[in-house]
């Protein structure tokens, strides 16, 4: 577990994040309301350079994120809140986008996990301080292999 003292932190935990996504990968956001989900999507999506504002996708419940560069890779931005469990989230198709994109699923956990055999679990949670900690859980070998520099990142300050 790391703490993340400042937005600033989980913005630049997502950056490294964001770095480091490609096509097929899926993220499952976790956390309470006003955790650092969408501060973290934003990092992410800073990180990978994609273009336009990244607000949370609460009543669109999902919005696509085009790359600055034709070569980049898109970002999928889910909102699985207002979702009624897997069978709704299963009629966004998307995965079929994950072929394609990299999917960051936010109040994703318990629902996404079926999009993809390996993913990436990131659990924020807020503290009485306003400080963040967050926890990474790898699912399958391409994260696991992926997130051991992540966990001993220099975008948390305390």
């Amino acid at each position: 577990m790391t703490i993340l003292a400042t937005a600033a932190d989980t913005h630049a935990l997502g950056q490294a994040l964001g770095r480091r996504l490609r096509p097929g990968d899926l993220l499952i956001l976790s956390g309470s309301l006003g955790a650092g989900k969408t501060t973290l999507t934003k990092g992410i999506a800073q990180g990978m350079g994609v273009r336009g504002l990244v607000t949370s996708p609460t009543f669109v419940i999902a919005r696509v994120h085009r790359p600055a560069d034709p070569a980049g890779t898109p970002l999928i931005h889910v909102d699985a809140y207002r979702l009624g469990g897997a069978v709704e989230l299963d009629d966004l198709d998307l995965d079929t986008d994950l072929t394609t994109a990299a999917v960051v699923v936010e109040w994703g956990e318990g629902v996404a996990e079926q999009l993809a055999e390996d993913h990436l679990l990131v659990e924020l949670t807020r503290l009485p301080d306003d400080r963040r900690t967050v926890e990474l859980t790898a699912t399958g070998p391409q994260w696991s292999a992926r997130i051991g520099d992540l966990l001993a990142g220099s975008y948390g300050s305390g």
